[in-house]
């Protein structure tokens, strides 16, 4: 298989599994769901902290008015807050709610669970081979991350 073929396949499975997953969790909730935006905007903050809204859309390669208006959306369901810097009054710090904590953690746990139980009906060569398969992916990611930073 060549490169745009290998492209085109991995793309669709990606997205394939991304979805049929995406559709079993959103399936299974008891809250209203999250935006894929608005759950990157979350996943960022949980793993950085006190993040500006200008990095934040920086990192997640978002317009700032597109975060600002996620900020605003989240923080008033009480899943985000925010504080004003104290190095620039200007600017504010987000931080997760306990909420918006608990909510991750679920979500989490929910998307393990389900890919758990399907990984289980594969048999063991196949789960050999994705296993295999996630440095590659990885490093694919980290790839596509940098070349967009370029861009």
């Amino acid at each position: 298989m060549d490169h745009e073929g290998l492209a085109d396949a991995l793309a669709s499975q990606l997205n394939g599994v991304r979805r049929v997953l995406r559709r079993r969790l959103r399936a299974g909730l008891t809250v209203p769901a999250l935006t894929g935006s608005q759950v990157e905007l979350l996943r960022l903050v949980e793993s950085a902290p006190g993040t500006g809204v200008s990095a934040a859309a920086a990192q997640l390669h978002l317009a700032g008015n597109s975060v600002s208006t996620q900020v605003n959306h989240l923080t008033e369901a009480g899943l985000l807050r925010r504080e004003q810097d104290p190095a620039d009054r200007r600017s504010v710090r987000l931080f997760l709610t306990d909420a918006a904590a608990e909510r991750l953690n679920a979500w989490r746990e929910a998307r393990i669970s389900l890919l758990a139980a399907a990984l289980d009906a594969l048999d063991e060569d196949e789960r050999l081979a994705l296993a295999a398969a996630v440095p590659a992916l990885s490093r694919l990611a980290s790839v596509l991350a940098e070349q967009g930073e370029r861009a």
